[in-house]
This record gives structure tokens, C-alpha cells and sequence, in this order.
């Protein structure tokens, strides 16, 4: 899973699909996992990364990371 090429993420957390013109603002964490996406890393190895610097256990880390796969998804961010 990759984030489209395409796809815009700012420093301030903006997003921007130009493909549809959507945009959003994301929190420093989903910025962070947008460019872990971005560069290319698989969810195992962002998780881990997650892990290793923030106090968050592996279940709600999983959870959080599956709704916000899903909310990229639906809003057609992702590649396949």
C-alpha cells in the first residue's frame, strides 16, 4: 500500500489530491505515516516505527492505523 504519487502532504499537515480536489488537514502523526506511505514502507515497518517512538500500545496503534488506511481509501489516496 503506497500513497498516490500524486498526492500533496505539506509540512503543516495539509493534503491535497488533485485529482479531485479534495483536501484535508492531518494531525503530526498521520503526517509522519503519510510519508512513511510515501517513501514507500510497508504497514509492519510503520507500525514498528510508531512503536519505537510514541507510548501507544499494539492493539490501539492497529485499530488507529486500519481506520485511517481506511479513511485514505475512501477518499481514493492510496495506491493498491
Amino acid at each position: 500500500m503506497k500513497l498516490k504519487r500524486n498526492v500533496a502532504v505539506s509540512e503543516n499537515g495539509f493534503l491535497f489530491n488533485p485529482e479531485t480536489g479534495d483536501s484535508f488537514i492531518v494531525n503530526p502523526i498521520a503526517k509522519e505515516i503519510l510519508n512513511y506511505l510515501k517513501e514507500g514502507y510497508d504497514i509492519e515497518k510503520i507500525n514498528q516505527l510508531i512503536l519505537d517512538r510514541y507510548e501507544v500500545d499494539l492493539v490501539t496503534l492497529e485499530k488507529n492505523m486500519e481506520d485511517f488506511l481506511k479513511m485514505l481509501q475512501h477518499n481514493e489516496l492510496l495506491d493498491r
